[in-house]
This record gives C-alpha cells, structure tokens and sequence, in this order.
C-alpha cells in the first residue's frame, strides 16, 4: 500500500533534483474562481484568444481534461537570465525590448520533458499513477492551481508573486490520480500597492486582478494576428516581443535570483539588438535565428509589424526613414505589415517622440531596487 505522506515528501526532492525551483500539491476545486473567470470571458478580455471562450469552465476543472484526477503537482522554474540589462534596453529606444522570459530557448519542451520525468519516478514508487503533465499547454487556471500549492499569491498583474524570488517563473502542473497530502497556500502580499497597475503603458490592467489583453503589450505583440490599434502603437515604446513593465516595477522582484539554467541564457542576437538590424531580417534569416525561441511561433509577418511600431516610436533619424522606405518599396509586402510601416513613416516624418515618462519612472525603479544582474547599465560584453 503507497504511503502518500511520504511519497509527497520524495516527489519534492525528486522535482528539486530535475532542476525546478519549488513544487507543491493542491487539490482540484476551482470554483470560487469560476465567476471572475465567466465574467473576464464576458467582457471580451481574452481578445482573439478564442481558445479561451472555448474551453470556458474546463479551465477551473482539471479533473475533466483528465477523468479521475485527485491532485495537481505545480512547479515553478526561475527564469531570469544574468546580465538582462532591462533598464539598459527600455533606455535606447534604437532597441528592441523582448520580454526576458524570450530570451534563451523555448522552456515548454525542457518543463514538459522533467514533468514526464517527474512523472516516472511517482510511477515506479506508485504503480497505479495515471498522470499528464501541462506547460502552457491546456485549458487551466495554473496560477490559481499554484497559489493552491503554496507556490505564491496571485498579484494585482495577475501573475504569480513568489516571496523569495518574486514573479520572474515558469509554472508547469502534473495532474495525478493519487490522493496525495496537500500543501498550505501562503498570505497575499500586495497588500495596497498598485505599482503594476499604475505602471501598465497602456492601462492593460483595467481592475486589481483583471487584465484586458486587448491592451496588453505582450497579448498584442504575440497572440494579436491583426494590426495593432492605432492608440496603443505609441505607447508601446521599444517592446517588440512581450512587456514585463508590470513585474519589473513590482517590489517583490528586487529578490529576483538569476537562472541556473543553460537554456534561459540570453541569445547574443536577442540581448540588446538593433531595431534596423531586426528590421532587415529576411522570413528565412528570422527563421534562422529564432531557431529553438519562443519568438518563432508569431512569424515574421507579425515580427515585422511590431519592429515598424517600435521605429516609429524612435526618435526621428534619417537611417530610420530610409529602412522605412526602402520596405514599403517591396511590391510583396505584407499588406498588415505596410500599414504599420507607413504608420511609422509618418511618425517619424512627423515630430521626435519624447520618452515615455511612464518607462523613465521604470528604468529608474529597476535600476534602484532589482538585483545587479537586472540593473547593470550595459549588456555583458
């Protein structure tokens, strides 16, 4: 017969041994989340994630997308490369931002790969184990699953704030059939700072706790397939691939730990990279160097618009008007991704764009309060 209590106790020490940075185990039961999740869907918050309204309630319900299943084992895996140089980035806005979750490889393959490992080792001390395990993958409210399993409260942004290492993670979950002992959820520790609110470039964050990705920089710039809204286009700054504006102001990340892990590590072409050198990339070069990145899945059409916006944002420069110019003269352009490069011709031919005081009031506070390897004023050479 399984000892649970202990088995508990070694699938911690396994998962800690396959690299993740804290595990713990909740049970099933969702649904005092289900209203906020019915009304969020209602107000059209999810945007073009229909995905979202499809599954509906099944994202409160893991035991329907696996029949039987008693408890979800949630890890969390730290992701913060060294040397990110944010505060660097955000200030040369003849650079693009990419979110620093982007920045190495892909983390679904390398969270789902230890899961199923994770997953083996329950099995050999727990023959009966029916387990499936899920990275960003299935239709479930993972932060809520894991504030559950003592892994962190759900903060005003939404995202999951860990006391020790503050919001810079991966989540994954193994749901299981095992009735295994469950751990305590920790106290909320937001208290009433609403910094993440207030610092949202474009107000994404309509209510403590709600966000409305059609005003998300990093919905817009990943899952929007359409042309960005002309009134959110100048308050993207240079953020061409996601937005961490709500967790860097946060300041539970000044206890932020950089990554042990070789594959976060910042790409030399995705650190602190020209925008025109971006700009220039072929559908076939981008497809090249994204190999392995999270940046792949948006394609180089959308890779292309959000470049244009980032330019048009720029200060003006002649080099910029003439990259602008030279790309709309390509007959097979894109017709979405013309629009924005006109869009950013005019912005440039129009007047300089001063600095968002917005992201200067960022730059400052990541630099006084995140760790070194946040705030270093340059990227490592």
């Amino acid at each position: 017969m399984t000892d649970f209590e202990t088995l508990a106790h070694n699938i911690k020490l396994w998962a800690a041994e396959l690299g993740f940075s804290q595990v713990g185990i909740s049970d099933t039961n969702l649904s005092e989340h289900e209203p906020a999740l019915a009304d969020w869907l209602a107000k059209g918050h999810h945007g073009e994630m229909e995905y979202m309204a499809r599954h509906g309630m099944m994202r409160a319900r893991p035991q329907e997308l696996l029949p039987g299943t008693l408890r979800v084992i949630s890890v969390r895996l730290n992701y913060m490369p060294e040397h990110a140089a944010i505060a660097h980035v955000l200030s040369q806005p003849d650079l693009g931002y990419i979110s620093r979750y982007a920045l190495g490889r892909d983390y679904h393959k390398l969270m789902r790969q230890r899961l199923k490992k994770l997953a083996d080792r329950i099995e050999q001390a727990a023959h009966e184990l029916v387990a499936r395990p899920f990275v960003d993958s299935a239709p479930v409210l993972e932060r809520p699953l894991a504030a559950k399993a003592g892994l962190g409260w759900v903060g005003k942004h939404s995202l999951l704030i860990n006391q020790q290492q503050g919001s810079f993670f991966f989540l994954g979950e193994l749901l299981v059939n095992l009735p295994l002992p469950i751990d305590a959820p920790v106290a909320e520790g937001c208290g009433q700072c609403v910094a993440c609110i207030t610092a949202c470039p474009t107000g994404a964050i309509v209510a403590p706790y709600v966000v409305d990705a059609r005003r998300c920089i990093s919905y817009l710039t990943i899952e929007q397939d359409g042309p960005i809204p002309l009134a959110l286009r100048p308050l993207m700054g240079n953020r061409i691939y996601g937005c961490d504006d709500c967790q860097l102001i946060c300041p539970w990340n000044k206890f932020t730990n950089a990554s042990q892990e070789a594959d976060f590590a910042a790409r030399d072409n995705l650190h602190a990279p020209e925008l025109l050198a971006l700009f220039a990339w072929s559908e076939e070069y981008f497809l090249t160097q994204t190999q392995g990145s999270p940046i792949r899945r948006i394609g180089h059409r959308r890779w292309l618009r959000n470049i244009a916006v980032a330019l048009g944002n720029a200060p003006v420069s002649p080099s910029i008007i003439l990259a602008l110019e030279e790309k709309l003269s390509q007959p097979a352009l894109d017709a979405m991704v013309r629009e924005h490069v006109e869009w950013a011709l005019a912005q440039q031919q129009g007047a300089l764009n001063p600095p968002q005081r917005k992201t200067q009031r960022l730059i400052r506070a990541v630099d006084k309060g995140m760790s070194a390897h946040a705030r270093l004023s340059q990227p490592k050479p």
